[in-house]
């Protein structure tokens, strides 16, 4: 522990060092200037340091002070130092005299719970698109008028699709703004239905029970990375979103009790997801745990053990086998499950149930909606791997229906 006697006994030596007082704090002596309060803590997995003043401006007793309350915010799952940082940009943004599009839309960025490939799309939009014409405009002179130039320049280059995010994102931005008494009105309200409707491109898949055998059997002929090969073996088991299965975490399997939990803000609808695992699926995911299993991520990047496999992974596998992106996609394995699951009787409920396809104002309890039909989706999700392994066989193709009265 220290004490104010110990503080200014402290000398400058010829390397930094700190010395301890206790729950983290302790102070930092640098090689020139004053000693440096420190608040050392864990968050979300990851140590982080906080600075909390210079000594003896902020004497032993405000230290432990400003350490204490720093404390009381990890305990309601507060970090402190994302914390203090929202706070310096909000003042800023408080501060400025003119807040303008770009300001606001950096600090609506800042405060998005989404993965990364999401945030890294936003940001394309914001820089490539709509920083160029709305960034250094005030909010309050950007009208409905301004924004349809903006986006009609996006349209006129046949990018419809980004047209419309980009409308969504400005929108997202205005209303942010509103909350914020940044400015009264969203200037995109008006502007329903004045772009053109970008076409609806589905995500390539192979349906016919014939080619579906024949995939199979060429995805286990993959000669690439064995976990990559894991992954397209596991994909038409479970059937999640790509971004799901590339980012799955060995936390999230019981594979004694066959069932994968996916926590609600790794989901596309923030809700919490249960996928059955059949003996099929805990089979591959075993065998791949000898080789992954001490560390976070089922399936680890090639560069780094601490990052996922990359997004394209999956599709550039499919690639290798010679599937090309209008046959299959890494997505496709979705649609594939539901065609073949809805042609097969299975209750359309908890196929969508399965696909975690739902509105997010229909979201209440995440694990108790996570779990609707788990009974049937569980024999389902059996019956359908055993149904792939008969196709992969060569057998005959048989619609497998679930029995009369199965569990809903």
């Amino acid at each position: 522990m220290l004490t104010d006697a110990k503080l200014r006994a402290l000398k400058h030596r010829e390397t930094l060092y700190r010395v301890t007082d206790s729950a983290g704090l302790a102070v930092e002596v640098p090689v020139n200037g004053a000693p440096r309060w420190r608040f050392r803590y864990r968050f979300d997995g990851r140590a982080k340091m906080l600075s909390l003043g210079t000594y003896p401006s902020v004497s032993l007793a405000q230290a432990r002070l400003r350490r204490d309350a720093a404390r009381a915010q990890l305990a309601n799952g507060i970090d402190p130092s994302a914390n203090r940082q929202e706070e310096k940009r909000s003042r800023s943004l408080a501060l400025a005299p003119v807040p303008t599009f770009r300001s606001v839309a950096e600090i609506w960025m800042s405060r998005q719970d989404v993965s990364e490939a999401t945030a890294n799309k936003s940001r394309w939009i914001f820089t490539k698109f709509l920083y160029p014409d709305l960034g250094a405009l005030p909010l309050r002179e950007i009208t409905s008028r301004v924004v349809l130039d903006c986006l009609r320049k996006i349209e006129g280059a046949d990018m419809l699709e980004t047209a419309r995010r980009a409308k969504i994102r400005v929108g997202q931005v205005f209303r942010f703004a509103v909350i914020e008494g940044l400015t009264d009105v969203d200037p995109t309200q008006p502007l329903r239905g004045a772009l053109k409707a970008p076409k609806v491109k589905h995500h390539a898949a192979i349906v016919d029970p014939v080619k579906i055998g024949g995939l199979l059997r060429a995805i286990d002929g993959f000669s690439g990375q064995f976990v990559t090969l894991c992954a397209l073996q596991l994909a038409p088991l479970v059937f999640v979103r790509p971004g799901e299965l590339r980012a799955a975490q060995w936390s999230e399997f019981d594979l004694d009790g066959h069932v994968w939990r996916i926590p609600g803000e790794r989901m596309k609808m923030k809700a919490a997801h249960v996928v059955p695992l059949s003996k099929q699926a805990v089979s591959v995911l075993r065998k791949l745990h000898e080789f992954t299993g001490h560390g976070r991520y089922v399936f680890p990047s090639l560069r780094s053990a601490h990052r996922p496999m990359s997004e394209n992974t999956i599709n550039a596998a499919l690639r290798r086998l010679g599937y090309s992106g209008e046959e299959m996609t890494g997505h496709g394995f979705r649609s594939l499950a539901a065609t073949r699951l809805n042609e097969m009787g299975w209750n359309a409920d908890a196929i969508e149930r399965q696909l975690a396809h739902a509105e997010s104002n229909k979201v209440r309890d995440a694990y108790t909606h996570a779990a609707q039909y788990l009974k049937e989706r569980t024999k389902m999700m059996q019956a359908w791997s055993d149904y792939l392994d008969s196709l992969r066989a060569g057998g005959k193709v048989v619609a497998f229906k679930p029995q009369a009265g199965s569990a809903a």
